[in-house]
């Protein structure tokens, strides 16, 4: 804080000495004679109210929020308003001073103060790009002496010009880039911050066999986001860099909220995706910032990529809660939560215990609690129902009350697409968790004082989560086959971790935004107001059939030939595709919010809940899964319907996630 204080009475002090200099030299370029002796003999008396003013300005015109080793053209601009209001000032004084009962003539006139106004911009503009000049000079050469592998980049103009400049700045280090390969024709030829652009993708094999006649073998590819885009082709980018022997690393961060470009291998997974959503960070920015954030399950694959974003989205504290002491440790190692701002703690507890999950949530104080936490691989859940009851149904209503006692403004229940007409323990707990939280939530609607937001979010597949299909085929492929499908007719969809946590950090902003404005309006019948379950749009199915064919040509191998495709069956609990809204749950619209649909809450009242939820501690104590299939069955009437069929593969039924998609939603093979 001291440190910040002096630099920023450094800059201070720079600024009014810049002031005082355009003055005085404003004098003596336009005046001679007696006509600049005057006016020097008046200085004293004008310029210390003159430099307080100019000190004001610059303040208001936030002149001292950047370092000036980022000078932009932004900071150049607010020098150019702020020269402008000052010149203005000494306009105004002009005719005061004009009067007769003062000096009777101008005393800057119009041609000193033009001059004036150019040489303010002039001295405070010349020194910030002259610093940060030096410094960019002193990394470039940093850099090239660190600079030990020769790299050629792919991608447009826009994302090599942010990739340059973290090389330059150091934070990618030890990259010494040699050519650029742009899908853009009109971008060929060109120089891009002093390097070439050599080509096109097509161009690959031609520019590398190039550089190496020229002395400079490229030993590295570097992918920005652009050249891993469809229409790029980076099926055959990646199989063609794999036949030049060469490593293929992609540019992550861009865009992403996270600390600067950031190099990570290129894995098949980041080419099986769709385009993704985009995401409204100004929006997640304003409903984040400050706040105080519980995310239960912290440690797991979704938790800690939501512990992640809330960090990057400007959150004050975060509590990451994992009853799992390896998990904790891995989130809390993460090199963003080290280096964040933000405090972030962690506590050891699990959700089954009601009363040290009270105690912690209440201690905490949230503003927000993400509940991510859960058992959730089918085939276990089939076998062990009493946990999966234990963990997503009395575990969640631990969670949910002690929002709610807690004072919360939301919490954020994590479900699932298999919660509508499911066939599963997994979907059914997450289904009757759902209920309850619904239930919850509709009970806070009556009170008039601050009240807490209850939603569930529900989505399928995410590449990277525990149990996706998409690490078992790649092991099964490194094996050497075969790849185990579980059904030729099998369809799931994909999304990353990332746009998944960031998709339900947006639902969560509806929620306590819209949603809450609209319940306490006199509009409160509106459909916004009685959201209570978030779906997320996950674009167009995939059959896992075709993504195992995939998968082996991206690894070299030809699919039948060289590794086989085998069909296993359908485990229990599974279906070939899934929903994810019920066939009596009421959709709503959320205008401007991209990414993201709603419904209406259907679920049971609180009293009848209450007494399922009795009933289902007795049946776990007795250990008698008839009883609480009979209990799943008297609250979700659809699963009763496809209790009998769970032993084999079954159909969905009802509509599927998305306009557009011509087969209902679904969730991976495997889990």
């Amino acid at each position: 804080m001291q440190q910040r204080f002096y630099k920023t009475a450094v800059m201070v002090a720079h600024d009014l000495a810049a002031t005082a200099a355009a003055v005085v030299l404003t004098f003596l370029f336009r005046f001679q004679g007696g006509m600049l002796a005057e006016r020097l003999h008046a200085l004293p008396l004008l310029l210390p109210p003159f430099l307080v003013f100019a000190g004001l300005v610059y303040g208001r015109f936030r002149l001292y929020r950047t370092k000036w080793r980022f000078a932009s053209l932004q900071d150049l601009a607010g020098i150019v308003r702020a020269a402008s209001v000052l010149a203005l000032a000494l306009l105004v004084t002009d005719w005061v001073l004009v009067s007769s009962d003062l000096y009777g003539f101008y005393f800057f006139g119009k041609i000193a103060i033009l001059l004036y106004w150019v040489l303010q911009i002039f001295f405070l503009g010349g020194a910030r790009l002259a610093f940060r000049y030096l410094k960019d000079t002193r990394s470039r050469q940093s850099s090239a002496r660190a600079a030990t592998v020769p790299t050629l980049l792919l991608g447009r103009g826009a994302d090599i010009d942010v990739l340059i400049r973290a090389i330059e700045a150091g934070s990618v280090k030890k990259l010494a880039p040699r050519g650029i390969l742009s899908p853009r024709a009109d971008e060929r030829g060109q120089f891009m911050r002093g390097v070439p652009v050599l080509g096109g993708f097509p161009d690959l094999e031609q520019v590398v066999a190039d550089l190496a006649a020229r002395g400079e073998p490229v030993r590295r590819l570097v992918a920005a986001p652009s050249a891993l885009a469809p229409e790029a082709a980076p099926d055959d980018l990646l199989v063609r860099a794999r036949r030049l022997g060469l490593p293929l690393a992609r540019v992550a961060g861009l865009g992403e909220g996270a600390q600067g470009p950031q190099l990570a291998p290129l894995e098949i997974e980041d080419l099986l995706l769709r385009p993704t959503v985009a995401i409204d960070r100004t929006r997640l920015e304003a409903f984040l910032t400050g706040r105080r954030v519980v995310v239960t399950g912290g440690g797991g694959s979704i938790g800690s990529e939501i512990c992640l974003r809330a960090v990057a989205f400007g959150a004050a504290a975060v509590l990451v809660l994992d009853s799992s002491e390896p998990a904790l440790h891995g989130i809390l190692s993460h090199p963003a939560i080290l280096a964040a701002e933000a405090e972030v703690t962690r506590v050891l507890a699990d959700i089954r215990d009601r009363e040290r999950t009270h105690q912690v949530i209440a201690d905490f104080r949230p503003d927000y609690v993400l509940h991510a936490a859960a058992l959730k691989q089918v085939p276990y859940l089939e076998r062990d129902w009493q946990e999966g009851i234990k963990t997503n149904v009395f575990g969640s209503i631990n969670v949910a009350e002690a929002a709610v006692a807690a004072g919360a403004r939301a919490l954020v229940m994590i479900s699932t697409d298999k919660a509508i007409e499911p066939v599963s323990q997994l979907g059914v707990t997450k289904r009757f968790a759902e209920m309850v939280a619904q239930a919850l939530d509709a009970e806070q609607s009556v009170r008039p004082e601050h009240r807490t937001r209850l939603i569930a979010v529900r989505f399928g597949n995410v590449l990277g989560s525990a149990g996706s299909v998409v690490p078992v085929f790649k092991a099964q492929i490194a094996r050497g086959g075969p790849v185990t499908v579980t059904h030729p007719d099998m369809v799931r969809y994909f999304m990353t971790v990332r746009e998944a946590c960031d998709l339900v950090l947006t639902a969560a902003s509806h929620a306590d935004g819209e949603a809450r404005a609209a319940a306490d309006s006199a509009r409160a019948a509106a459909d916004s107001a009685r959201a209570a379950v978030y779906v997320l749009k996950m674009g167009q199915p995939v059959r896992i059939a075709e993504l195992a064919e995939r998968m082996i040509r991206l690894a070299g191998f030809e699919p039948g030939a060289e590794i086989e495709i085998a069909y296993t069956g359908a485990r229990p609990g599974e279906r070939l595709n899934e929903i994810l809204f019920a066939r009596e749950e009421p959709r709503v619209t959320l205008p401007g919010i991209d990414g993201v649909m709603a419904a209406r809450p259907v679920f049971a009242d609180k009293a009848r809940l209450d007494t399922w939820v009795a009933q289902l501690r007795g049946a776990v104590a007795a250990g008698d899964r008839a009883a609480a299939d009979s209990v799943f069955e008297a609250a979700v009437p659809h699963f009763r319907e496809r209790k009998a069929q769970r032993a084999g593969p079954i159909p969905a039924t009802g509509d599927g996630i998305t306009e557009e998609a011509p087969l209902a939603g679904a969730t991976p093979a495997i889990g």
